[in-house]
């Protein structure tokens, strides 16, 4: 500080005690040396009296300085002091002094950087200049530069990315520093970019393209992967940025071949059986930065060509491998093992190749248990930790995701089998989970089996067989059995939601499950009651809502196997014992409720804490694919059918009355039928039709030609000169003409063939009408009932309306034809925009090259000139020294005259130079 003091007094002058200036005043003054002062020294000092006072007064130096600070910048650019004085100086405005170990930055000082930056990057020339001084070499003033464009990134990141987005050079100039040789530019410029290519995918675009993933990937391999520093983590940053949300930069990341580069990063190197030895923090973040990078490139949210074609280079490059064993060794930190395990099920979600070599990964112990096992015994631990719980369970639903043969697998577990009982399996796991008396497990447990089922009709039917085992003596009874016993023990929510979406995917699309479930006495009374009581706590809800949803799944896929619970009892015991409007209700609060929004967005079970857990992914998509069905099978016919002719008749005029309506549906498919052909034939006559008209004009032209030629072989007879005609171009035109006949011969008879075709057409679609007419007359009198006449005509009307659908369908296809027509043209119009805007871009790239041409030509001639006047003032300075030298001569001469006696003036002096021919001639004369 004492130094502080004496520099500052050494640039503005001593004082006396008693007017010490304040820190403001003293800003004033050294900012006014800045502006007025012609001597470099001086500015620099200043500017040196400034950058030390910028770490202790931010705001009297950025309010009063900044101006100055641009200023000096611009102008005395050619001195890298001065220059690196002044960014050292806005950047601890911008930033505070990072070189202050006791620095804390709050929230106070961050308004005030983002104040200061609004105002240096309100000129973009500024930004500008900044970005030109990042080519400078010299570390005085690279730097600084760097150290203060990250700052003014941190501040204000969305105005600065614009501005390097509309600077020519900008994007190239920060890359350009990643090659620097000295560490400390290229680990700051590693933080720069950070903030740089964040939330920008025009920026990531560029900085890919500037070969940033090379650079970046050196970098690891330079510092060592992940047993490297903190550089090794600043790149990783950077990778994440660049590849997060951009399908370009991930397409381009896999077509430069640079994920098999990763493949090293996961070497453990003998960490695997030394407990936590060598698994720093700063490795463990370093891993766990790459496991995201490996996540990025497989998010289920990227399009699925970029995703498939990802794993299937994981796997063939050996990454899944080294995956795999970091998820199998000992001694990995539980984060790291929770993000390897995300990282694993990803890689293999919906890929078969990955998911069946991950069902042959084993743990190594004694003996080998297969790495599905052992995870599960992870899940269904309640000692573990809950986020590695849920990793699990995601990894599970990855490896069974499009995966037939892995569910046939888990089911096949569960079956009763000849295998070595002693022996841990997938299905002993789940069942222990299902039925623990920890909450989580049960509905870790039911999610996890019910997986197995999605879309899966026939593991469906399988898992009925299934039978467990109760205490010795009473008989095995069903999963199904198992699963409604428990749920209607009631319990804690998260088990009866579990078991509510195990058996709600277990049920939709499959007949058989719901025969099997409504053969249970208690399982409809149980559904009805919950559905059916007053509103309780918001839990509650969810579970009447479920309960509501199971219940109209028994009702949508119910085939009335059972005649107790068919779908018309179900419908009536809701609208008696629960009511419409309450079911609907209770459905709804459902897809209302907050969880079951944020479980739908993305399959990755991502919960901050226990309570959080109530719905699945796969649910929430099988919910909203069966809701309005559900609603639709639940709501009663409309009136006039419900109390209409069929329900005042007898069961045998239903039945004869069910005839019917069997024979007028094959009649009408089969009238479809017939009207599609017709429409297909009428369709090739058409083509034919037009064919011949063709055909017909060829052939009369062909007339034309023969009757010329006829013409021509008659003037030729007349004419002695001419000579007789060859008897081959005779037998030739006659040959033509015999068999331009024979294909005008066939084309008429296939013409007649399609006549016949579509007489015969039509009148087998008279036919087809006249007998469906007599068919409905003949069977009306079988009916005496009018009501059932009425029905029939009704069906009737329905047919008529139908074929009005159709045609007003075939209208609207011909429209939307049209629209596609209209769209072609769009597009032919914007694709010739496109090639129009090519060659202007080409245009201006020639221009461009031009213009560097120009700049190249240029900076040659000022390098020449510059050396001409580089050479001019050596010349110069030459000249000066001449001129000393004559003068020492002089005044050596002038001593030795006064020696000798000889008067010599002063005023003489210019005589002596101008005739310094005549004083040698007078200096010799007088030694003589």
């Amino acid at each position: 500080m004492d130094y502080l003091k004496s520099g500052l007094k050494s640039v503005l002058g001593a004082q006396a005690d008693s007017q010490q200036p304040t820190a403001a005043e003293t800003v004033e003054r050294l900012v006014e040396r800045v502006q007025t002062s012609t001597l470099l020294d001086d500015r620099r000092d200043a500017c040196r009296a400034l950058k030390s006072m910028s770490k202790k007064f931010r705001v009297e130096v950025g309010a009063q300085a900044m101006d100055a600070l641009i200023y000096v910048i611009e102008m005395d650019r050619n001195d890298a002091e001065i220059v690196g004085y002044a960014l050292d100086a806005l950047s601890n405005v911008i930033s505070g002094p990072q070189d202050d170990e006791d620095y804390i930055e709050g929230q106070e000082e961050q308004d005030l950087g983002t104040q200061f930056t609004e105002i240096y990057i309100k000129r973009t020339e500024n930004v500008t200049l900044l970005l030109d001084l990042l080519e400078e070499f010299d570390f005085k003033v690279r730097w600084p530069a760097v150290k203060l464009f990250t700052g003014l990134l941190e501040c204000r990141p969305k105005e600065l990315q614009e501005c390097v987005l509309v600077s020519p050079m900008g994007v190239s100039r920060l890359m350009d520093l990643l090659s620097d040789s000295r560490e400390v530019i290229r680990n700051d410029t590693l933080l720069l970019l950070v903030n740089l290519t964040k939330g920008n995918a025009n920026i990531q675009k560029i900085v890919a393209f500037e070969n940033a993933f090379d650079k970046l990937l050196d970098i690891i391999a330079e510092e060592g992967y992940s047993d490297g520093g903190v550089v090794v983590e600043d790149s990783m940053a950077v990778l994440l940025n660049l590849l997060k949300n951009n399908s370009s930069n991930q397409n381009f990341f896999k077509e430069g071949s640079y994920i098999q580069r990763l493949t090293p990063y996961f070497e453990l190197q003998g960490d695997s059986s030394g407990g936590d030895m060598g698994w720093s923090a700063q490795k463990v973040s370093n891993l766990h930065l790459m496991l995201q990078v490996i996540r990025t490139l497989v998010s289920p949210n990227n399009p699925l060509q970029v995703i498939s074609s990802c794993q299937k280079v994981m796997n063939q490059s050996g990454l899944l491998e080294r995956l795999c064993n970091i998820l199998m060794a000992s001694g990995v930190p539980a984060d790291i093992l929770t993000e390897t395990i995300n990282t694993v099920a990803e890689v293999i979600r919906g890929h078969h190749a990955n998911q069946e070599y991950f069902a042959t990964v084993s743990a190594p112990s004694s003996p080998p248990r297969p790495a599905i096992v052992v995870l599960l015994m992870s899940m269904v631990n309640e000692k573990q930790q809950f986020v590695l719980r849920c990793a699990v369970l995601y990894c599970f639903q990855c490896f069974l995701y499009k995966n037939e043969l892995g569910q046939a697998q888990i089911v096949q577990t569960l079956l009763p089998t000849s295998a070595d009982v002693t022996t841990i399996t997938a299905g002993q796991l789940l069942c222990g989970g299902l039925f623990s008396l920890d909450c989580l497990s049960n509905w870790f447990a039911a999610v996890a089996l019910s997986h197995s089922l999605v879309d899966n009709p026939t593991q469906k039917e399988q898992l009925l067989r299934v039978q467990l085992a109760t205490s010795v003596g009473n008989p095995p009874i069903s999963l199904m059995k198992q699963c409604t016993t428990i749920l209607q023990q009631g319990g804690k929510v998260q088990t009866r939601l579990g078991l509510l979406m195990l058996l709600s995917t277990w049920l939709a699309h499959s007949t058989q499950a719901v025969s099997h479930f409504l053969s249970i006495p208690t399982n409809v009374p149980y559904l009805t009651s919950q559905v059916g009581l007053a509103e309780g706590d918001e839990h509650e809800d969810l579970v009447q809502g479920l309960c509501a949803f199971l219940l109209g799944i028994c009702i949508e896929f119910n085939d009335d196997s059972v005649p107790s619970f068919t779908r018309e009892n179900l419908c009536q015991l809701i609208l008696k014992r629960i009511g419409q409007e309450t079911f609907f209700d209770k459905l709804g609060s459902v897809s209302k409720h907050e969880l079951y929004s944020r479980a739908a967005q993305k399959p990755h079970l991502k919960y901050k804490q226990a309570s959080e857990v109530l719905f699945d992914y796969e649910f929430c998509r099988l919910f909203k694919s069966l809701e309005g069905a559900v609603i639709r099978a639940v709501q009663p016919k409309p009136k006039d059918l419900v109390n209409g002719p069929e329900s005042n008749m007898t069961v045998q005029q239903h039945s004869l009355l069910q005839q019917y309506k069997d024979v007028i549906r094959e009649q009408d498919q089969r009238l479809n039928e017939l009207q599609k052909e017709f429409t297909e034939l009428k369709s090739e006559s058409e083509k034919s039709q037009s064919h011949i008209e063709e055909m017909t004009s060829t052939i009369q032209q062909l007339r034309d030609q023969n009757a010329l030629l006829k013409a021509q072989r008659v003037a030729s007879q007349s004419t002695e000169r001419s000579g007789s005609p060859s008897s081959t171009d005779i037998n030739n035109l006659q040959h033509e003409k015999e068999e331009l006949q024979k294909q005008l011969e066939n084309l008429e008879k296939n013409l007649k063939e399609q006549k016949d075709s579509c007489e015969k057409l039509k009148k087998e679609l008279e036919e087809q009408k006249e007998k469906k007419q007599a068919e409905a007359q003949k069977q009306e009198p079988l009916v005496n009932d009018s009501e059932l006449i009425g029905t029939i005509e009704q069906q009737r009307q329905e047919i008529t309306e139908l074929k009005q659908t159709i045609s007003r369908l075939e209208e609207e296809v011909k429209t939307k034809k049209e629209i596609s027509e209209e769209k072609q043209g769009e597009l032919s119009k914007l694709a010739e925009e496109k090639r129009r805007l090519q060659q202007r871009l080409a245009r201006v790239n020639d221009k461009n090259q031009k213009l560097e041409d120009e700049k190249s030509r240029i900076q040659k001639e000022k390098q020449k000139i510059q050396e001409e006047l580089d050479s001019t003032k050596k010349e110069q300075e030459d000249l000066l020294i001449l001129l000393t030298e004559q003068d020492n001569k002089l005044t050596t001469y002038k001593k030795k005259l006064r020696e000798l006696g000889e008067k010599v003036e002063d005023d003489d002096e210019d005589d002596l130079n101008e005739d310094e021919g005549n004083d040698d001639e007078d200096i010799d004369e007088v030694e003589e």
